[in-house]
């Protein structure tokens, strides 16, 4: 059976998803991304709390460096009043996010991997075909593993609506 496939762009020129990202109101595919080399975190473990869940191509652009480093501000800003998780995905090596996170002082978002398994990229139909990278995208996901959010940004090298995302995420 053929997936339908979903068309954005990377420079104004269109680029495929390799899927059909879950919608609103469906139950978010479970997948496991890495911590490091070695350590892998799934969705499922994150049962009864809600994830911010965060893709983008790489760490090592600006645009990418700028989502993260906006989400980041924005959850240390709610401090101890976040009761959510925000996970940042890219299919850079955990190495890379790791010290990009230190060099840039991202201590409250999980900075996660999806470079070796490429699970999450293939259960949310995330993975750009012409560039083997993922999509940028924002989903909230509830306690429940419902998705109750969800952007895929039509143009890869601009910045999602943190607007949006948050104000789902923290019921403002």
């Amino acid at each position: 059976m053929e997936q339908a496939m979903t068309t954005i762009t990377f420079k104004n020129s269109p680029v495929t998803l390799s899927g059909a990202p879950p919608t609103v109101g469906e139950k978010a595919p479970n997948f496991h991304v890495h911590k490091n080399p070695v350590q892998t975190l799934a969705l499922n473990e994150a049962a009864g709390k809600r994830v911010l869940l965060t893709t983008a191509p790489s760490v090592d652009t600006g645009v990418c460096a700028a989502q993260l480093r906006a989400f980041e501000a924005r959850l240390a800003e709610a401090g101890d009043d976040a009761d959510f998780e925000l996970w940042f995905v890219t299919r850079d090596l955990p190495f890379a996010l790791e010290r990009f996170a230190k060099q840039s002082g991202i201590s409250h978002v999980k900075t996660l991997s999806d470079y070796k398994d490429r699970d999450l990229g293939q259960a949310f139909g995330l993975v750009v075909e012409e560039l083997g990278l993922l999509a940028r995208t924002v989903f909230v996901i509830d306690k429940d593993g419902t998705v109750i959010y969800r952007e895929i940004v039509p143009e890869i090298a601009t910045e999602p609506d943190y607007d949006d995302a948050w104000a789902i995420v923290t019921g403002q």
